[in-house]
């Protein structure tokens, strides 16, 4: 076998989840094939210089299978500094959400509608059919094979997911199902974030200073195009976004069996559209969805890289929970991140 190109930044490494007690988060987990990992805690003052934030940490790494990304961190704060996006809108500034593949989304659903009549705090879309690719090929029904994807989206007070299922096609390195378990899901194969920019100047910071591959630019989703994506980010007649994405180098922009999943999912919406901006429910301190962050060989360089780019702000570099040296900073578009090498 060909030895693997090597680069100095994969696909997007750990979402991290600000929660108040592990064991129902974990068990959570556990039903999509996530398992207990590295566990590890930092003081006050050594979170305060990482993060930002005031209260020790104790955090769960969560992996799933051999996948080297699209793992969880579990972060519990003594003294959260709020309680998150919980259930609030997709279209919004500064939002956060997951996706997973899944081989039976019907079978997830199932679960969405006992837990929603059990009185949980849940809110969902129906998997609704879209293709993905080849938008143009005309379909023979009971002819040829139906390719797409069933998709769809779950929103909890500390979890918000987008779940898909494949049909017709596979991608053989973006996102792998643990067959074991409960609910047939793979680790998170994207990763997404919502912005305003219609200059597109703060998108150049994934790759032209993080290195990353620019896979997909301005594919436009409008509200008469997609069911899913105006159910997703309630959109109105005639609203539309551009969806830029951004993936390990080692993936591809050409060739569809190529790609890797850990992909970073920039949706851009024009600034003629209102949006509220909830940056700061979705950063370290927070519960539920508040952090992404990346692995890299070579910190001290991308810290340099990064301190001479056009960055809100950034930290120094420490030790995180786990031991492992950390930087953290705020992009351009105002999105806090973690960069770490192991």
């Amino acid at each position: 076998m060909a030895q693997e190109r090597q680069t100095a930044i994969q696909g997007i490494y750990e979402v991290c989840i600000g929660i108040q007690e592990p064991i129902s988060a974990i068990q959570y987990w556990e039903q999509f094939g996530y398992r207990i990992g590295q566990q590890g805690e930092l003081s006050a003052d050594r979170a305060y210089q990482l993060y930002g934030v005031n209260s020790s940490l104790n955090s769960i790494r969560l992996y799933h299978q051999n996948a080297d990304h699209g793992l969880i961190r579990l972060m519990i704060w003594q003294n959260p500094t709020s309680e998150g996006l919980k259930m609030g809108s997709m279209k919004v500034k500064g939002n956060r959400w997951a996706t997973t593949l899944t081989a039976d989304v019907l079978n997830i659903l199932n679960h969405i509608e006992d837990a929603k009549a059990a009185g949980w705090a849940i809110w969902y879309t129906y998997p609704r059919w879209e293709i993905i690719y080849n938008k143009e090929r005309k379909s023979r029904p009971f002819i040829e094979p139906a390719v797409g994807v069933r998709e769809m989206l779950l929103l909890q007070p500390l979890t918000r997911q987008v779940l898909f299922e494949r049909f017709g096609y596979t991608v053989p390195n973006y996102g792998v199902i643990n067959e074991s378990s409960a609910l047939k899901t793979s680790q998170f194969t994207h990763m997404g974030m919502v912005i305003q920019d219609d200059s597109k100047e703060t998108l150049k910071f994934y790759d032209e200073v993080l290195g990353l591959l620019r896979v997909r630019d301005d594919v436009e989703t409008s509200y008469e195009s997609s069911l899913a994506g105006r159910e997703i980010f309630d959109l109105q007649p005639k609203e539309k976004f551009y969806v830029t994405a951004f993936d390990d180098p080692r993936s591809s922009k050409t060739d569809l069996s190529a790609a890797r999943s850990g992909r970073l999912y920039i949706i851009r919406f024009p600034n003629s559209v209102k949006l509220d901006a909830r940056f700061e429910f979705a950063q370290p301190g927070c519960l539920g969805m508040c952090l992404y962050t990346y692995q890299v060989t070579g910190l001290n360089a991308y810290c340099d890289r990064i301190k001479a780019s056009p960055v809100q702000k950034y930290t120094t570099l420490v030790a995180n929970e786990f031991g492992e040296m950390s930087f953290s900073f705020v992009s351009p578009d105002g999105y806090f991140w973690t960069l770490l090498e192991p």
